[in-house]
């Protein structure tokens, strides 16, 4: 141990992240944001080396639906452990393995449920996205993939070709397989300068003509992969309608549907799986995160139809984490038992209406979205020249600052969507009343203090 260790017993903060940027490859990215060293957490709170204690409005990207050591997580992480089962054994069937499917089949919608299989791919979201594109390009033959403006789906090949953002895929070209990119409803930043409903409307028919336009370079389509609401994209929800419409025209032309809820499941958008705010039936649904209960699993179930895979075709060595399948299993039941979608829609809806009647005062707030506990914060150059919807030009270079006063006030938020200018929460699903003041208070006044204080003393924000 460090000669100096701080009150909490652990080795100073300050050489254990100097020891991090000399040995940590450069990709390090939360590590950037929060200079912090977590030495314990409990809920929604994290305590720092330093002593500090932060409310943790990240939840390890949405994996934590309960929050840290929620006890009905670490009982099941305990008792899988007291009993000596084995903790790694591939694909093999395991009571715990058993008992973790029983509790995701039961969240799921009845006709889709009906008819599911459940395949257990590596334990990254985006090994999940690749089983679920390689699940249909062999079920269909075909090699096209359909896409979303705005979408993020993971890190590996295939998932990277689907994502929107160019800047991750640039240095790979290998990333440019045959994706149609086709444009996601942004109310805010309409990509046809129309906003409103008018918008989703233009977007659904510029799709169905395209793929009915034999001069359209779209090829035959293996698969559309949507968020319901897109996460790294800024906390972008689709209109239900627009879900509708995309499940009506992929179904039409049989192009299988799939819908990535990595981010958005186990209650966080007011629904246990987002697509059922719309009422669609998918042919495939991606789940990773908070399905493990904070510990790494990833799943995809899908429509046995599709199940033309032969033995092998889709593998990976840690496709069996006992322990993150009891605590998922734990999880799952809870936030059933407990109604947290329910509770996330309540209190999701509460935050977004306090934020967004913070525009007035904060006009560098340009605009609020989301859905349930995915909110988004867009924020603004509130003198900047507004565009055919009102819109005004995001400003990263604010929303970097206010992420600083947050942590300086002891919030964690990390960013996002065009131009990393949205502050996104993604508190746990057990956040209290008193939590969310607090995160509300300490997020308004970070706001305030880098937007509106340097403008009244004459500088720029």
């Amino acid at each position: 141990m460090s000669p100096n260790p701080d009150r909490t017993g652990v080795p100073g903060a300050d050489a254990i992240l100097r020891r991090q940027r000399a040995r940590e490859s450069a990709a390090r990215t939360y590590a950037r944001s929060f200079p912090i060293v977590p030495v314990r957490a409990s809920g929604m709170t994290i305590e720092g080396a330093d002593g500090r204690r932060y409310l943790d409005c990240l939840s390890g990207a949405g994996s934590l639906a309960l929050g840290h050591n929620h006890p009905v997580v670490d009982e099941a992480v305990r008792r899988t452990l007291d009993r000596g089962v084995p903790l790694h054994v591939l694909d093999l069937a395991t009571p715990e393995k058993d008992d973790f499917t029983d509790a995701l089949f039961a969240t799921l919608p009845g006709r889709f449920r009906d008819r599911a299989r459940v395949h257990f791919c590596g334990p990254a979201g985006t090994d999940a996205v690749e089983a679920a594109l390689k699940l249909m390009e062999t079920a269909t033959g075909r090699r096209g993939l359909l896409a979303f403006t705005g979408a993020y789906h993971g890190m590996t090949a295939g998932a990277l070709a689907v994502t929107g953002n160019v800047a991750v895929k640039a240095p790979l070209p290998a990333t440019g397989a045959e994706v149609t990119r086709l444009p996601y409803p942004y109310a805010y930043r309409c990509p046809f300068g129309v906003g409103g409903d008018r918008s989703a409307e233009i977007a659904a028919t510029y799709t169905e003509r395209l793929l009915d336009d034999p001069a359209g370079g779209v090829v035959p389509s293996a698969a559309m992969i949507m968020e319901i609401v897109q996460g790294e994209g800024g906390a972008v929800p689709a209109p239900d309608g627009w879900v509708r419409e995309m499940r009506r025209i992929t179904a039409e032309r049989e192009i299988p549907l799939i819908v990535d809820e990595v981010q958005t499941g186990v209650g966080r958008t007011g629904a246990f799986w987002a697509v059922e705010h719309s009422g669609v039936e998918p042919d495939a649904i991606v789940m990773s995160k908070a399905i493990g209960g904070g510990l790494p699993l990833a799943v995809i179930v899908y429509r046995d139809e599709y199940d033309g895979w032969l033995p092998g075709a889709h593998t990976g060595t840690f496709r069996g984490n006992t322990l993150a399948m009891a605590a998922g299993a734990a999880t799952l039941r809870y936030v059933a038992r407990e109604g947290l979608s329910e509770r996330a829609a309540a209190i999701g809806a509460r935050m977004m209406s306090r934020l967004d009647g913070l525009r007035a005062a904060l006009p560098a707030i340009g605009d609020v979205r989301g859905r349930g506990l995915m909110i988004g914060v867009e924020l603004v150059d509130p003198e900047g020249p507004t565009d055919s919807c009102g819109a005004r030009p995001a400003a990263p270079r604010t929303a970097a600052a206010v992420r600083a006063a947050c942590l300086r006030r002891g919030l964690i938020v990390e960013l996002g969507g065009r131009y990393d200018a949205t502050l996104r929460l993604l508190p746990p699903l057990t956040i209290t009343d008193e939590e969310v003041e607090a995160v509300l208070d300490r997020l308004a006044d970070a706001v305030a203090e880098v937007s509106v204080a340097p403008r009244l003393a004459g500088r720029p924000a």
